[in-house]
Protein backbone atom coordinates (compact mmCIF):
# COMPACT_ATOMS: atom_id res chain seq x y z
CA UNK A 1 0.00 0.00 0.00
CA UNK A 2 2.81 2.42 0.92
CA UNK A 3 4.66 1.57 -2.33
CA UNK A 4 1.57 2.33 -4.40
CA UNK A 5 0.97 5.69 -2.69
CA UNK A 6 4.62 6.63 -3.20
CA UNK A 7 4.36 5.80 -6.92
CA UNK A 8 1.19 7.89 -7.30
CA UNK A 9 2.84 10.89 -5.59
CA UNK A 10 5.92 10.62 -7.83
CA UNK A 11 3.74 10.42 -10.96
CA UNK A 12 1.66 13.42 -9.85
CA UNK A 13 4.76 15.46 -9.09
CA UNK A 14 6.28 14.59 -12.48
CA UNK A 15 3.08 15.58 -14.28
CA UNK A 16 2.94 18.92 -12.47
CA UNK A 17 6.58 19.68 -13.26
CA UNK A 18 6.08 18.84 -16.94
CA UNK A 19 2.91 20.90 -17.07
CA UNK A 20 4.61 24.07 -15.84
CA UNK A 21 7.88 23.64 -17.72
CA UNK A 22 8.24 26.09 -20.62
CA UNK A 23 10.80 27.77 -22.83
CA UNK A 24 9.39 31.30 -22.48
CA UNK A 25 7.09 33.43 -20.45
CA UNK A 26 3.42 32.84 -21.19
CA UNK A 27 0.49 34.79 -19.92
CA UNK A 28 -3.22 34.16 -19.85
CA UNK A 29 -3.55 36.63 -22.73
CA UNK A 30 -1.88 34.11 -25.05
CA UNK A 31 1.26 36.22 -25.32
CA UNK A 32 4.59 34.51 -25.70
CA UNK A 33 7.19 37.03 -24.62
CA UNK A 34 10.78 35.80 -24.36
CA UNK A 35 12.06 35.64 -20.79
CA UNK A 36 15.02 37.86 -21.60
CA UNK A 37 12.77 40.66 -22.89
CA UNK A 38 12.24 43.15 -20.08
CA UNK A 39 11.71 46.55 -21.74
CA UNK A 40 9.85 48.03 -24.69
CA UNK A 41 9.52 51.52 -26.11
CA UNK A 42 6.47 52.92 -27.85
CA UNK A 43 7.13 55.98 -29.99
CA UNK A 44 4.44 58.57 -30.69
CA UNK A 45 2.34 57.57 -33.71
CA UNK A 46 2.02 60.70 -35.83
CA UNK A 47 -1.25 61.23 -37.69
CA UNK A 48 -0.51 61.47 -41.43
CA UNK A 49 -4.07 60.76 -42.56
CA UNK A 50 -5.75 63.15 -44.98
CA UNK A 51 -8.66 63.61 -42.58
CA UNK A 52 -7.14 64.48 -39.19
CA UNK A 53 -8.85 64.04 -35.83
CA UNK A 54 -6.71 66.09 -33.39
CA UNK A 55 -6.73 63.60 -30.50
CA UNK A 56 -6.46 60.35 -32.52
CA UNK A 57 -2.66 60.04 -32.55
CA UNK A 58 -2.26 60.57 -28.80
CA UNK A 59 -5.14 58.26 -27.90
CA UNK A 60 -3.89 55.49 -30.19
CA UNK A 61 -0.34 55.70 -28.78
CA UNK A 62 -1.71 55.55 -25.23
CA UNK A 63 -4.04 52.63 -26.10
CA UNK A 64 -1.06 50.60 -27.35
CA UNK A 65 0.93 51.38 -24.19
CA UNK A 66 -2.07 50.44 -22.04
CA UNK A 67 -2.43 47.09 -23.85
CA UNK A 68 1.24 46.33 -23.18
CA UNK A 69 0.92 47.32 -19.50
CA UNK A 70 -2.21 45.22 -19.00
CA UNK A 71 -1.11 42.08 -20.82
CA UNK A 72 2.59 41.83 -20.12
CA UNK A 73 5.20 42.45 -17.47
CA UNK A 74 7.27 44.58 -19.85
CA UNK A 75 8.51 47.93 -18.62
CA UNK A 76 7.79 50.78 -21.04
CA UNK A 77 10.91 52.89 -21.57
CA UNK A 78 11.42 56.18 -23.41
CA UNK A 79 14.86 55.38 -24.79
CA UNK A 80 16.69 52.18 -25.65
CA UNK A 81 14.71 49.01 -25.03
CA UNK A 82 14.64 45.33 -25.94
CA UNK A 83 11.87 46.03 -28.46
CA UNK A 84 10.34 49.10 -30.09
CA UNK A 85 7.04 50.10 -31.67
CA UNK A 86 6.94 53.05 -34.03
CA UNK A 87 4.81 54.12 -36.95
CA UNK A 88 2.12 56.47 -38.14
CA UNK A 89 -1.60 56.69 -38.70
CA UNK A 90 -1.95 56.56 -42.47
CA UNK A 91 -5.71 56.74 -42.96
CA UNK A 92 -8.86 57.87 -41.21
CA UNK A 93 -12.03 57.58 -43.25
CA UNK A 94 -15.76 57.97 -42.76
CA UNK A 95 -17.85 56.22 -45.42
CA UNK A 96 -21.50 55.24 -45.79
CA UNK A 97 -22.06 51.48 -45.91
CA UNK A 98 -25.86 51.27 -46.07
CA UNK A 99 -28.05 53.72 -47.91
CA UNK A 100 -31.66 54.28 -46.83
CA UNK A 101 -34.54 54.92 -49.22
CA UNK A 102 -34.16 58.69 -48.94
CA UNK A 103 -30.53 58.51 -50.16
CA UNK A 104 -29.17 59.06 -46.65
CA UNK A 105 -26.62 56.84 -45.03
CA UNK A 106 -28.38 54.38 -42.75
CA UNK A 107 -25.06 53.06 -41.51
CA UNK A 108 -21.65 54.73 -41.65
CA UNK A 109 -18.22 53.21 -41.02
CA UNK A 110 -15.14 54.82 -39.52
CA UNK A 111 -11.89 53.08 -40.49
CA UNK A 112 -8.43 53.78 -39.07
CA UNK A 113 -5.27 52.39 -40.67
CA UNK A 114 -1.94 52.36 -38.84
CA UNK A 115 1.46 51.45 -40.27
CA UNK A 116 3.53 49.80 -37.53
CA UNK A 117 7.22 48.98 -37.40
CA UNK A 118 8.07 46.54 -34.60
CA UNK A 119 11.77 45.99 -33.90
CA UNK A 120 12.80 43.14 -31.62
CA UNK A 121 16.49 43.66 -30.78
CA UNK A 122 16.77 40.30 -29.00
CA UNK A 123 15.25 38.24 -31.83
CA UNK A 124 15.42 40.32 -35.04
CA UNK A 125 13.64 37.61 -37.04
CA UNK A 126 10.45 38.48 -35.12
CA UNK A 127 10.56 42.13 -36.26
CA UNK A 128 8.00 43.33 -38.79
CA UNK A 129 6.57 46.32 -40.56
CA UNK A 130 2.96 46.17 -41.70
CA UNK A 131 -0.35 47.98 -41.78
CA UNK A 132 -3.28 47.27 -39.48
CA UNK A 133 -6.80 48.60 -39.79
CA UNK A 134 -9.94 48.46 -37.75
CA UNK A 135 -13.38 49.93 -38.25
CA UNK A 136 -16.57 50.60 -36.41
CA UNK A 137 -20.04 51.17 -37.80
CA UNK A 138 -22.55 53.64 -36.42
CA UNK A 139 -25.90 55.16 -37.30
CA UNK A 140 -26.43 58.87 -37.80
CA UNK A 141 -29.90 58.30 -36.34
CA UNK A 142 -28.16 58.13 -32.94
CA UNK A 143 -26.72 61.61 -33.41
CA UNK A 144 -24.13 63.40 -35.52
CA UNK A 145 -20.65 61.97 -36.03
CA UNK A 146 -19.11 64.54 -33.67
CA UNK A 147 -21.19 63.29 -30.74
CA UNK A 148 -20.24 59.63 -31.38
CA UNK A 149 -16.69 59.96 -32.66
CA UNK A 150 -14.83 59.83 -29.32
CA UNK A 151 -16.48 56.56 -28.30
CA UNK A 152 -15.99 55.01 -31.75
CA UNK A 153 -12.30 55.93 -31.81
CA UNK A 154 -11.83 54.40 -28.36
CA UNK A 155 -13.28 51.10 -29.62
CA UNK A 156 -11.17 51.21 -32.80
CA UNK A 157 -7.99 51.95 -30.81
CA UNK A 158 -8.75 48.97 -28.57
CA UNK A 159 -9.12 46.73 -31.64
CA UNK A 160 -5.94 48.05 -33.27
CA UNK A 161 -3.84 47.71 -30.13
CA UNK A 162 -5.04 44.12 -29.72
CA UNK A 163 -4.16 43.26 -33.33
CA UNK A 164 -0.70 44.81 -33.00
CA UNK A 165 0.01 43.24 -29.60
CA UNK A 166 -1.05 39.81 -30.86
CA UNK A 167 1.07 40.14 -34.00
CA UNK A 168 4.15 41.07 -31.95
CA UNK A 169 3.75 38.71 -29.00
CA UNK A 170 1.33 35.94 -29.85
CA UNK A 171 2.55 35.32 -33.40
CA UNK A 172 -0.98 35.57 -34.81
Amino acid sequence: MYQRLKLIIICLFTCIVLLFQSCGVYSLSGASIPEEMKTISVQFFENNATLVVPYLANQFTEALKERIRNQSALSIERGEADANFEGRITDYSVRPVAIQGNERAGLTRITVTVNVKYTNTLKPELSFEESFNASQEFSLNQGPLESQQQKLITVINRQLSELIFNRAFANW
